[in-house]
């Protein structure tokens, strides 16, 4: 890969899909509620609520790219983003949106990876500073590029945002995936990564919690290798001396930093919930389901070729009990897209 008006209109109703009482939302937006209207906005083609909604972001690059990453999923987005660069063709919002969805659209085989990779470089070159464009560029090299473009666009990105968490949740799930039938212990090049990167974080960085994140992702790379067994409950995947010293390690930094305040702050709760539980420690499970609400991922609890709502769902309950619904925060209803 080479990289070098008017008011918004009123909101329009929530897509809505009928689920289960209680069953957790999946929704990629997690608990950013701006950023669910906005989503919905732009399903319908009014991209001038992004707009408003991006200015707003500024210059908080987690949180920017978490936005972007969602909005690009949506429905349209590709057609919606390009209509917005037509009207407004020096907006590096628009370009970096249309960035975003190209890279979605080539990894799923509807455009090729060298006009993802064009749009990409288009938005670089419009916002300089911008750590985002180069996200697409890594999300795009992390399943369709080559080593040395994935590193490459990791240094970009931190050199702009040297504590990225998506770039940081990217990178380690792709260096998961070397020598699958390697160790589990600390020497394997994602357990290095994840472990470098959390010592050199500021104390109050959630990327403290990226040990975790790495056992979850060799767990999914050797269960897909036929390794480990689908259910990580019949797995000693978390039963062993290197996975207590990093669950222990964040589960302690949870307790006093929590990083409720990251704009993926809940994906982080959801492997640490998913750790505590496979390891048997149940009331820190319980505590930390607790604080997810309905707000559930996919990853790492559809890890093992599972059903990540169902997955959820029994180890919620088995922490929490069968009357803990009737407790849950608000449901907004929306669904991830499959």
């Amino acid at each position: 890969m080479s990289i070098s008006p008017s008011p918004p209109p009123p909101p329009p109703p929530a897509l809505r899909r009928a689920r289960r009482p209680g069953a957790p939302a999946l929704a990629p937006a997690l608990d950013d509620t701006e950023l669910a209207v906005a989503a919905d906005a732009l399903a319908l083609g009014q991209w001038a609520r992004v707009r408003t909604l991006l200015a707003e972001t500024g210059a908080d690059w987690d949180r920017r790219g978490h936005r972007l990453t969602v909005l690009a999923g949506c429905p349209g987005s590709a057609a919606w983003a390009g209509d917005w660069q037509l009207a407004e063709p020096d907006s590096g919002d628009a370009a970096t949106l249309l960035a975003l969805a190209t890279v979605r659209r080539a990894l799923r085989g509807r455009t090729t990876t060298g006009d993802a990779a064009a749009a990409c470089a288009t938005a670089a070159r419009m916002l300089p500073d911008d750590p985002t464009p180069w996200l697409g560029a890594l999300l795009l090299a992390r399943r369709a590029g080559t080593p040395d473009e994935r590193a490459y666009a990791f240094h970009q990105i931190r050199a702009r945002h040297p504590d990225h968490h998506h770039a940081h949740h990217l990178m380690t799930a792709a260096l998961a995936e070397d020598r699958p039938d390697g160790t589990c212990g600390p020497h394997h090049p994602a357990h290095g990564f994840a472990a470098r990167a959390a010592a050199r974080a500021p104390a109050d960085s959630p990327l403290a919690l990226l040990p975790v994140v790495a056992h979850a992702e060799r767990y999914r790379v050797r269960a897909r290798a036929g390794l480990e067994p689908p259910d990580p409950a019949d797995s000693g995947h978390w039963s062993t001396r290197h996975a207590h010293a990093v669950l222990r390690a964040a589960f302690d930094w949870w307790l006093e930093w929590e990083g409720e305040g990251h704009p993926r702050g809940k994906l982080d709760v959801n492997f640490l919930a998913h750790a505590t539980f496979h390891q048997g420690r149940l009331a820190e499970a319980a505590t930390l389901f607790r604080r997810i609400g309905p707000h559930a991922t996919r990853a790492p609890w559809s890890y093992g070729g599972r059903d990540a709502e169902g997955a959820f769902r029994a180890a919620r309950e088995a922490a929490l009990g069968p009357d803990h619904d009737r407790d849950d925060g608000p449901d907004d209803g929306r669904v991830a897209p499959g």
